[in-house]
């Protein structure tokens, strides 16, 4: 297992927002850089018995307009295949629909960064009481499985062991300082700190159940 304060340090988040054709969208950039070159790295972000090992199970078309579902959570359709660059897809899950584009770039000695920016538009009142750690900190979540898998590319994802390690002294430990680093971001982009702070410790509780 990645040590979880050197995985949160790895990974560098902004917020920020767009105008789409629908109204104001609000944006999360989440980047780091692997230990892999750009092939590997894409056929692990893109090949669903490599996707499963890491994320979760998935199925569907994994092409440019094919469809997905990750079982349990999001589905869409892929709207952009550069492949070994990057992809974009919608992001569908409990009615609502965002936008996810990976971008992938070379980094030299054989490392690659994965940066990922998720697009959506959220309603004022879900923002205030919860900030960009209600999707930062599952996202934080895919980060780490991806660092993990990359590290010990022999290792299988167990889902119940996923989730016993989020309840852990040490999986809490990390959604805590995932949910602290998301309220950094926030503050950075202008929000108020004893906002951010009192969003970022519902978005654990949430996370931890406590």
């Amino acid at each position: 297992m990645i040590d979880v304060k050197q995985q949160i340090s790895d990974v560098r988040r902004w917020v920020g927002d767009r105008t789409l054709e629908a109204g104001e969208a609000r944006v999360l950039t989440m980047t780091q850089v692997y230990d892999t070159d750009q092939a590997d790295l894409w056929d692990a972000v893109t090949t669903a018995e490599r996707i499963q090992r890491w994320f979760l199970p998935i199925s569907g078309d994994l092409r440019e307009g094919g469809s997905y579902q990750f079982q349990g959570n999001a589905g869409g359709t892929v709207s952009r295949c550069d492949r070994p660059n990057g992809f974009s897809a919608t992001w569908e899950f409990n009615g609502q629909v965002s936008w996810v584009e990976v971008r992938l770039t070379r980094e030299g000695d054989g490392r690659t960064r994965f940066e990922l920016e998720h697009v959506a538009h959220v309603a004022d009142e879900f923002w205030d009481q919860y900030g960009p750690g209600a999707t930062g900190v599952g996202w934080d979540g895919a980060f780490l499985g991806l660092a993990n898998y990359l590290n010990d590319p022999s290792a299988a994802l167990d889902p119940e062991a996923a989730m016993a390690w989020a309840l852990s002294p040490e999986g809490k430990e990390f959604h805590r300082l995932s949910a602290d680093s998301w309220a950094e971001a926030a503050v950075a982009a202008g929000e108020e700190p004893e906002q951010a702070r009192a969003s970022a410790d519902r978005t654990y509780g949430f996370y931890t159940g406590s």
